[in-house]
């Protein structure tokens, strides 16, 4: 993990995220979301370009509620003055986590906010007791590919993802 002040506070002991806001050098702001903001981060969502958006389904504000409640969902985000400029949703199933819907503004790429956010991501995993992380990445999303390439993610080209879905909407 970088070596920062946004994550200077973070370690696998910690039972619970630092109830502090991080804020690092570059004036970005670090901060676990909660349902009073589920209108900034689909906004977000909506402005990065995130074409699975199911907002009658599992992207509902309901939705987004009972997965904030489960326990098992974290989302964190990275606020520069006062706007949502990146976010991640950190997931796992009790053996393995999931780094879902890493979304940068397209007018804050390639500031390392992606990388951040990862890292933080993987924090919060741990602490959770995880210690197999993963990420499904469309295929033509090169830039993210590459970037959790260079965080030490491995490419699978011998597994398929396979779906079954109620409606359209979930």
């Amino acid at each position: 993990m970088p070596n920062t002040p946004l994550y200077k506070e973070w370690t696998v002991e910690r039972p619970e995220l630092p109830e502090a806001e991080a804020i690092s050098t570059d004036g970005v702001r670090l901060r676990q979301l909660g349902l009073e903001d589920y209108e900034a981060l689909f906004a977000l969502w909506q402005r990065a370009g995130l074409t699975s958006l199911r907002p009658r389904g599992r992207d509902s504000r309901e939705a987004f509620a009972r997965q904030l409640q489960s326990g098992v969902q974290a989302v964190f985000g990275l606020e520069q003055d006062g706007q949502l400029i990146a976010a991640v949703v950190a997931t796992h199933d009790s053996r393995k986590g999931w780094i879902n819907r890493l979304v940068v503004d397209p007018d804050h790429r390639r500031r390392g906010h992606g990388t951040r956010l990862i890292a933080v991501a993987e924090a919060w995993l741990r602490q959770q007791g995880i210690r197999i992380t993963a990420a499904l990445i469309e295929s033509w999303n090169e830039a993210s590919l590459a970037l959790f390439q260079r965080q030490g993610y491995h490419l699978h080209k011998d597994i398929y993802y396979l779906s079954k879905r109620e409606s359209a909407d979930v």
